[in-house]
């Protein structure tokens, strides 16, 4: 399945609704508050990453971007430092591409040209943007907390939300 985002102000959208296979579970709650629904995808590293392993022990963002998302790409630098403030204190950073099949070079280049070190994730399958971000939208971010419950979902990403995402961060991890 082919992916086309276009920009749109601080987020990227589908050019055309977005033909995501169905979530494994459509029981699954959807809105904040809710259960997260567990995953493993593929991480740039060679290694596979399973949400669940972070259960009780982390806070986690997974955050929805695409190589050719500008707003997404001025968010990496930004949730990199967060995420190297905040991870000794139990916060992970799942970067979820979401740029396609045969797209692992393209996103490897670009992280290696951002310095970003969270994981990267390869959702070139579309199967976890259909249980989370069902419309597509990029940048797009999911803040779970340790117990594995969504708290928080952002669209989009500008400088201006730095400090609101940080304060996010900050009040989960001190919990």
């Amino acid at each position: 399945m082919a992916l086309v985002l276009v920009a749109l102000g601080n987020a990227c959208a589908p050019a055309a609704p977005a033909t995501s296979a169905a979530p494994a579970n459509p029981t699954t709650p959807t809105s904040d508050q809710g259960a997260s629904p567990d995953f493993e995808l593929p991480a740039l590293d060679g290694s596979r990453v399973r949400l669940s392993e972070h259960r009780g022990k982390n806070v986690v963002l997974i955050d929805f971007w695409a190589t050719f998302c500008e707003p997404c790409l001025l968010a990496m630098p930004h949730l990199d430092e967060l995420y190297k403030k905040y991870r000794d204190r139990g916060f992970v950073v799942l970067g979820v591409s979401i740029d396609g099949s045969g797209s692992a070079a393209k996103v490897r280049g670009e992280v290696q040209k951002l310095g970003v070190t969270f994981p990267i994730l390869l959702d070139q399958e579309t199967q976890v943007v259909a249980l989370y971000n069902p419309r597509t939208s990029a940048p797009y971010s999911v803040l779970i907390d340790r117990d594995g419950r969504i708290v928080k979902r952002r669209e989009g990403y500008t400088t201006g939300d730095r400090a609101a995402l940080e304060a996010d961060i900050a009040a989960v991890v001190g919990r």
